[in-house]
């Protein structure tokens, strides 16, 4: 199968089935096609983007108690992972002259990405919610609209959103565990150790890409577009071994965890 031909499943298909179906293993880029741009992704019809302010805010973590808010949270995420895989395959088509190499990276980032989507999906179920119950929203993908360059989503996708779930992804483990939901604290913990290589591959594709000249950091500030900036490239518990393995420099590091920003009255998500 060709990356587009992939990607274009992927992103077009309106049977959530036929999104997550595993890309083929010997995946072939000979033709990359022409730019090819949609502004959203075809979804099935229960998993439309609602209107602003539609969707269920994540629920806190002292209601996880309450399986049902876990459900919630487990919705919530597995439309995250759906949008992030939905941005990888616009990102594929978007930009067909990206290098291969890079293209050829980002087919196993997103089978992980169907992978996390399913498996949010399957726990939400297990605690009687199904995946569309529930509007969806779409900051994710709504961000991912201003990329411009391929940078652009290193800088934003990878060091941004996976960035932070370094962090996050073991707050929510942490949450789960105490309220006695040990499966769902594995299931963030796989996803932890998966955005590791993630995000490594950002760190990456960021030194390649940026001008030999630039230091990474004023090419990763350079990069991204309001509101993506670092402090929303990390959590409340900061793990700094987890960017180290990464890939990450120590001065890198640093400055994400020293980051100061007077404007953080936005949500995350």
């Amino acid at each position: 199968m060709e990356i587009r031909e992939f990607a274009m499943r992927v992103l077009l298909s309106d049977q959530l089935e036929q999104k997550l179906i595993s890309p083929d293993e010997n995946m072939t880029d000979l033709q990359p096609g022409p730019e090819l741009r949609p502004i959203e992704p075809t979804r099935p019809a229960n998993l439309q983007f609602a209107e602003p302010r539609t969707a269920p805010a994540m629920p806190k973590f002292v209601s996880f108690q309450q399986s049902e808010r876990r459900a919630i949270a487990h919705h919530i995420m597995a439309n995250h992972e759906l949008q992030a895989l939905e941005v990888m395959a616009w990102t594929l088509l978007a930009f067909p002259d990206a290098p291969a190499e890079l293209r050829a990276g980002m087919v196993p980032i997103m089978a992980d990405e169907q992978r996390h989507t399913r498996m949010h999906a399957e726990r939400a179920a297990k605690l009687g919610l199904n995946f569309g119950d529930l509007p969806v929203n779409c900051y994710i993908w709504k961000k991912a609209m201003s990329f411009e360059t391929v940078m652009q989503y290193m800088a934003g996708l990878p060091l941004v959103f996976e960035g932070a779930n370094l962090d996050l992804s073991l707050e929510f483990a942490e949450a789960f565990e105490q309220a006695g939901d040990k499966r769902s604290a594995a299931l963030m913990r796989v996803i932890y150790h998966d955005e590791i290589g993630h995000v490594k591959f950002g760190v990456e594709w960021l030194r390649k890409l940026k001008p030999a000249d630039q230091s990474e950091w004023d090419a990763w500030l350079e990069n991204l577009h309001w509101p993506l900036r670092p402090v929303k490239a990390r959590g409340e518990v900061f793990q700094r071994q987890a960017r180290e393995e990464a890939g990450m420099t120590d001065d890198f590091i640093n400055k994400i965890e020293a980051y100061i920003d007077s404007k953080e009255t936005d949500d995350r998500h």
